[in-house]
């Protein structure tokens, strides 16, 4: 489901580290995190809010099956999905914010629209 980045992990916790962070970016509407994670995050989070756009019984076993709490997902049903539900994509937005201190890694702010 994710992008071609590895990140430096192994695809289960790659996978762990998404779906967490996608959870926490839906649950709060901005993370920092640095500029590859954040555009992995973006991806699997747009997907989420256009699966989340139909409320069917289907797509909410998808998202139930993505994001690890059960309170964000009805977040994501009941007020996320319906705000953008005009909208085509380009739901979230990346802003670089400079190299970390310590490894010079590129951070990035990532939040929903």
């Amino acid at each position: 489901m994710s992008g071609k980045r590895k990140l430096g992990r192994a695809t289960d916790s790659r996978m762990a580290m998404l779906r967490a962070m996608v959870t926490f970016l839906l649950e709060n509407g901005k993370i920092e995190t640095t500029l590859a994670r954040a555009k992995d995050v973006s991806a699997m989070a747009e997907k989420m809010i256009t699966i989340a756009k139909d409320d069917s019984l289907h797509h909410k076993r998808l998202v139930m099956g993505f994001v690890t709490k059960e309170s964000v997902s009805h977040k994501l049903f009941s007020e996320i999905a319906p705000k953008y539900a005009d909208r085509k994509g380009g739901y979230t937005r990346i802003t670089k914010i400079g190299p970390r201190r310590g490894d010079a890694a590129e951070m990035a702010i990532i939040e929903l629209l």
